[in-house]
């Protein structure tokens, strides 16, 4: 199995569909989750540096629908989408994600985001089941190492900044 840290981040495939992503942080399980589902957070965190979610639809409930659009420094836009699962606050959200551009969107994954926490620090195990080791790979292949670290040190560091703003 192959194990790859990325910043604070630790991505593993532990199977030739899956996709694992375990990040830890300095807040309380149930702030950590709220961040994953609403959109006013959402919007201050989700993307790489320098973009902006310029659509942050959540219909959270299972076979409700979320889609959201990324915008970059450039002008690019990059669309996500599916329908949630499961939800049980604060412990595990699943959806499914479509990378919504031609080519992608025949190659759904799911994924399982289960959140604990110990000591006050909450850990992030998020896990990506592909229907085909080539739509793992493909993703694999892209920026989404880089993208996935840089948009979970944008969570950390607005946790961060709302936990020293409570106190």
């Amino acid at each position: 199995m192959m194990i790859e840290t990325i910043g604070a981040m630790t991505m593993s495939v532990p199977s030739d569909r899956e996709i694992v992503l375990t990040r830890d942080f300095e807040a309380p399980r149930s702030l950590v989750f709220e961040m994953f589902v609403k959109p006013e957070h959402l919007r201050r965190w989700w993307g790489l540096r320098g973009s902006t979610l310029t659509v942050c639809d959540v219909d959270l409930r299972p076979g409700g629908a979320w889609r959201y659009v990324t915008r970059g420094a450039s002008g690019h836009e990059n669309p996500f989408k599916g329908i949630y699962k499961e939800i049980t606050p604060p412990e595990r959200l699943v959806y499914t994600l479509v990378y919504d551009v031609e080519g992608a969107r025949e190659h759904p994954g799911l994924v399982t985001d289960v959140f604990t926490e110990k000591a006050g620090v909450t850990t992030l195990v998020e896990n990506m089941l592909f229907p085909s080791k080539e739509a793992r790979d493909g993703l694999l292949q892209s920026d989404m190492k880089r993208g996935a670290a840089e948009t979970f040190d944008r969570l950390a560091e607005l946790l961060a900044a709302m936990t020293v703003a409570r106190t």
